[in-house]
């Protein structure tokens, strides 16, 4: 009788896990995936296709994410999406990440101790677009001159803040602003009425291209001397030579500063869910090389390397520790 007991009970046990699986195997019920929403900048620059494409071959390659590409106001959007929990990933650069890590500049009071690096792409250099008969030759010059410092807030608008006030140019009252992005800085160099326009991205980018072969622009050179003066207080710059004949008619290199992009993340999206994504960006990374030109100039070995200090994804470090990079 003892024993006819136990048998009943382990049937009583039984029935209800085979009764689920069964269920489960009949309505084809699949592991959850891990949503991504991952902001990335305007879709007239390089980054919106890059994080397009890099969002398709994870959803291709991996069954346990699905990831979304969206267009942003740029890095400092997608920052506070992070903090927000509004986003998984993003697209920034190390200064703002800085910044938003420690709570200062841009995000004071709001430090963000959950911000981490997942990969670090390539050196994002500065863009000074001037028009050939502004009579520009230097930062300094800017001064009075109509000009695009790109839209508030966003990176590139940073990046003319810290610059010009390192020049010794009082931004933004000494200059006639313009709060726009690179599609309507176009039109209005076209148009005469701008003598220039600052752009951060990779190179070559569309809308620099733009400005210099139809609306009369040149790049800008920006002084070695202004570069080591800015690394003394923000050390996460390096200088940056945009090769001759990068763009029409750019018959010389241009000396500029340049910032670490990479793509960033938070600390509590899971740590698996990093490795496989890290894990398959750089399986795929030839691939993408291929389609994606700012990959072009990416090196592998220096996916952790110029991070401004800044913390790596646990599950990112793992991949990078397994691959001798860290």
């Amino acid at each position: 009788m003892k024993k006819f007991g136990v048998l009943v009970l382990l049937v009583a046990l039984l029935v209800p896990t085979m009764l689920f699986a069964a269920g489960a195997q009949e309505t084809g019920a699949k592991p959850e995936k891990t949503v991504i929403n991952f902001p990335t900048a305007a879709t007239t620059g390089a980054v919106y296709p890059l994080g397009s494409a890099m969002s398709n071959m994870w959803n291709t390659k991996l069954t346990n994410v699905r990831a979304s590409a969206q267009a942003s106001a740029g890095g400092i959007a997608n920052l506070n999406m992070l903090a927000d929990g509004e986003a998984q990933l993003g697209v920034a650069v190390t200064s703002i990440m800085y910044e938003s890590f420690n709570g200062i500049g841009s995000f004071e009071g709001r430090a963000n101790p959950n911000l981490r690096v997942m990969i670090g792409l390539y050196s994002n250099p500065n863009q000074v677009v001037v028009t050939n008969n502004s009579g520009i030759e230097s930062l300094a010059d800017l001064a009075g001159k109509r000009f695009a410092s790109g839209a508030p807030g966003s990176t590139t608008e940073v990046e003319t803040s810290i610059h010009l006030k390192t020049s010794g140019v009082n931004y933004p009252d000494a200059l006639r602003v313009q709060y726009v992005g690179f599609t309507e800085a176009i039109d209005l160099m076209r148009n005469k009425q701008l003598d220039g326009a600052w752009i951060m991205a990779g190179i070559p980018n569309a809308a620099v291209t733009e400005m210099l072969s139809t609306a009369g622009g040149k790049l800008l050179n920006i002084d070695e001397n202004l570069i080591a003066k800015l690394q003394e207080k923000y050390p996460w710059y390096g200088a940056y030579t945009i090769p001759a004949g990068t763009y029409p008619g750019q018959d010389s290199d241009i000396l500029t500063s340049a910032i670490k992009l990479t793509v960033c993340t938070d600390a509590r999206v899971d740590n698996d869910v990093i490795y496989d994504m890290t894990k398959a960006f750089w399986e795929n990374f030839e691939e993408l090389q291929a389609t994606q030109a700012p990959l072009k100039k990416v090196n592998p070995k220096e996916a952790v390397k110029d991070l401004a200090g800044l913390p790596i994804h646990e599950g990112a470090a793992r991949y990078y520790r397994e691959i001798g990079l860290l």
